[in-house]
């Protein structure tokens, strides 16, 4: 039982700290909306969206008033549309994008994922339809966000995808490169994506998921940033002991705007997602984090080690804290997200290379990341593939969100606005990885994936 108190202990958190619950996100099976008639299809995808969220905003707004716990975004996801959209009869799924995009406007949420394919073994027609209407879905849409998994431990990866979707991201980049390519920050390709992910852009709502379920992601960098400034000279125990303390605190809090946000909506609840989600905020940062741990810049000598602390001791801490903990849980590491990151980067303390060998103890992977417009599709999906390795090898989430932004070069600064921040422009390892990449095909599972 979650008492009043608990909150109110948290108060300080919020005042001085930025303590938020990140998002409220709502996952809604969109099976029952099959039909041949895309044009049906797209009315009953609007129909069962509107009507599922018709309270979600409301009711975010008022657990904010209520408890006094900043509720950032409200969000949808859905399930994936090269599933629910197979039995369509055409050769393009931008209409049911702009069908997203129209039901999440009309009940005011901030994003709606869902956009999105499953082709770790290989693509279905409807697979293909889906990665090749992205460029356009996501230059014509606002809100809609899309998410490709290229690969999982069991089923190895998916090569011919990888391949494409360098060359989907490219494509992106210039249909949006009057946004400074901002499309490709809507999109993320995966390696073992989760199916209860309440997290933009990766969010959609897992075949194997309930009707419909209320997902929270709670966020709290500068809590964490705060209590470690209690215990500066400490050795490691107390250190480890501290995160952990924090993040059940940080994670009771969802735990109760969830179990409120399920109980008013009549949806049920399906995970707290505890994942330590950075802004640009100064005071709000994972690398400021780091520098507390002692470090002078996220990116030095032992950044990989300080992440590794933080991430393990943000699951301990916080799967004590709620019944249901999944999605992804432990630390975000996006570049133009993160004040500190944004630094780092800049001083050039923080590389690619650096942020690759991170992502071996991080949440997710390479995320929020800008390139030179002028880089390659072919050195795009050789980033991808080496993340998806990453994944694969050691049975976790690894994901790409890189932005090469058209007519911008290492050095250049692009401003993407709110949650998404700003972001220099870092430099590519510029020697050709074309006929790897070229080879096509799947890369097998690794021999640590046969457990049956």
């Amino acid at each position: 039982m979650i008492t009043r108190s608990e909150i109110l202990e948290t108060n300080k958190m919020i005042e001085d700290s930025n303590l938020d619950v990140r998002t409220i996100t709502m996952g809604i099976n969109l099976m029952d909306c099959a039909d041949s008639d895309i044009d049906k299809f797209n009315k009953k995808v609007y129909q069962k969206i509107t009507t599922c969220a018709k309270d979600l905003v409301k009711v975010g707004d008022d657990l904010a008033k209520q408890f006094g716990v900043p509720v950032v975004h409200k969000r949808i996801s859905v399930t994936p549309i090269s599933i629910a959209a197979a039995g369509c009869k055409t050769d393009s799924y931008v209409s049911v994008a702009h069908t997203l995009d129209k039901a999440a406007k009309a009940v005011g949420v901030n994003f709606i994922g869902g956009f999105s394919a499953l082709v770790q073994k290989g693509c279905t027609k409807s697979d293909e339809i889906l990665i090749n209407s992205i460029p356009q879905a996501l230059s014509e849409t606002d809100v809609v966000c899309s998410s490709i998994n290229v690969g999982t431990s069991r089923n190895g990866m998916n090569m011919d995808a990888i391949k494409k979707m360098g060359e989907i991201i490219l494509q992106t980049a210039e249909l949006t490169k009057e946004q400074d390519s901002l499309g490709c920050a809507k999109l993320v390709v995966f390696c073992n994506a989760v199916e209860d992910n309440p997290f933009m852009a990766g969010a959609f709502h897992g075949v194997g998921e309930k009707d419909c379920v209320i997902n929270v992601g709670v966020s709290g960098p500068g809590v964490v940033k705060r209590a470690l400034e209690e215990v500066r000279e400490a050795d490691f125990e107390t250190l480890c002991e501290t995160v952990k303390k924090t993040a059940f605190k940080i994670t009771r809090v969802g735990q109760l705007i969830a179990q409120e946000a399920s109980k008013r909506l009549q949806v049920p609840f399906g995970i707290i997602d505890l994942s330590l989600a950075p802004t640009p905020l100064i005071g709000d940062s994972i690398a400021e984090i780091f520098q507390e741990m002692g470090l002078e810049e996220a990116g030095a000598p032992g950044t990989t080690a300080a992440l590794a602390i933080l991430n393990d001791n943000v699951k301990k801490g916080g799967v004590m804290a709620s019944s249901y903990v999944g999605g992804l849980s432990g630390a975000f590491i996006p570049v133009s997200e993160d004040h500190g990151m944004i630094v780092a980067a800049e001083k050039g303390a923080l590389t690619l290379e650096k942020l690759e060998a991170m992502t071996c103890v991080c949440s997710v992977g390479l995320d929020m990341i800008a390139v030179p417009g002028d880089t390659s599709a072919a050195t795009i999906s050789g980033i991808i593939a080496d993340e998806a390795a990453i994944g694969m090898i050691n049975n976790k989430t690894t994901a790409v969100r890189l932005i090469p932004v058209t007519g911008k070069k290492v050095g250049d600064t692009v401003e993407f606005g709110g949650l998404l921040g700003y972001a220099p422009v870092m430099p590519v390892n510029t020697y050709s990885c074309e006929r790897f990449i070229s080879r096509g095909g799947r890369i097998p599972a690794p021999i640590h994936s046969f457990k049956n």
